[in-house]
């Protein structure tokens, strides 16, 4: 196995539908490297909320008036990321249901996206991130150091996310959630805006039958190789890792 010998800091897009482990993989990816984990996934829930909060039509008209007034903040802690939106703490309300069933329609929105996809390029500009999300790879970083499409069954992606909100404590049934992932699916592929699509240039790993540790070391391969690759060719870049920081581009 190439040893890990990188002379620059990369900027890793990892892409793919919900519930394939995009952000436990993503996260795992960014401690073993020890670089900043960015879950762009949690930005597009914490306008959703902020919606939610104000009572305004999820149209994009009253959407586009609500971003101004918006602060974004991404801060890390011993329990990863933490989202925090106008300076209050919405990580755990960010996986409401209610935020669940509206967040495809909020990011279909093209001034959402616009909005979101320019403090995800200042957020990881200086390279050293790993960022998770649907366009990523296409769309946020097309030229990212390294691409990844994550896929899995339905069933397997269903069962995933039941468990996962079983643990927050949110009751409902691994039917209401297939059926919702098959809805959110529909919704992020044929969106006019950035959808969901895999680059073509990405290696597509499907997780359908492997292990969180499988997963994070196919990734961490793919580091591996672009970092040695890099190396022989001499390449240099002056990009340093950031520690922290929020949606406007500061870091902590």
């Amino acid at each position: 196995m190439p040893s890990m010998s990188c002379t620059r800091k990369l900027i890793i897009a990892i892409d793919g539908p919900a519930g394939a482990g995009k952000s436990t993989t993503a996260r795992r990816v960014a401690e073993r490297l020890g670089y900043l984990y960015i879950d762009t996934g949690a930005m597009y829930r914490a306008v959703t909320l902020a919606a939610l909060r104000a009572g305004i039509p999820m149209e994009e008209g009253a959407l586009a008036q609500l971003l101004p007034q918006l602060r974004l903040e991404l801060h890390l802690s011993p329990e990863g990321q933490r989202t925090l939106l106008n300076g209050e703490d919405v990580t755990e309300q960010l996986r409401d249901p209610e935020v669940t069933r509206w967040v495809s329609l909020v990011s279909s929105f093209p001034a959402v996206r616009r909005f979101l996809v320019e403090q995800q390029r200042r957020l990881g500009s200086q390279g050293g991130v790993v960022m998770d999300g649907r366009d990523i790879g296409t769309v946020v970083f097309p030229n990212a150091d390294v691409k990844v499409f994550l896929t899995a069954s339905l069933p397997v992606r269903a069962q995933r996310r039941y468990h996962e909100l079983r643990q927050l404590g949110i009751a409902v049934t691994e039917e209401e959630v297939a059926a919702e992932l098959a809805r959110r699916d529909r919704l992020d592929s044929h969106r006019s805006e950035s959808p969901l699509s895999c680059a073509p240039d990405a290696v597509v790993i499907d997780t359908t039958g492997l292990t969180i540790e499988e997963q994070t070391e196919r990734v961490l391969e793919l580091v591996r190789q672009k970092c040695n690759t890099a190396a022989e060719l001499g390449v240099h870049s002056s990009r340093e890792p950031r520690v922290s920081g929020d949606a406007h581009g500061s870091h902590r």
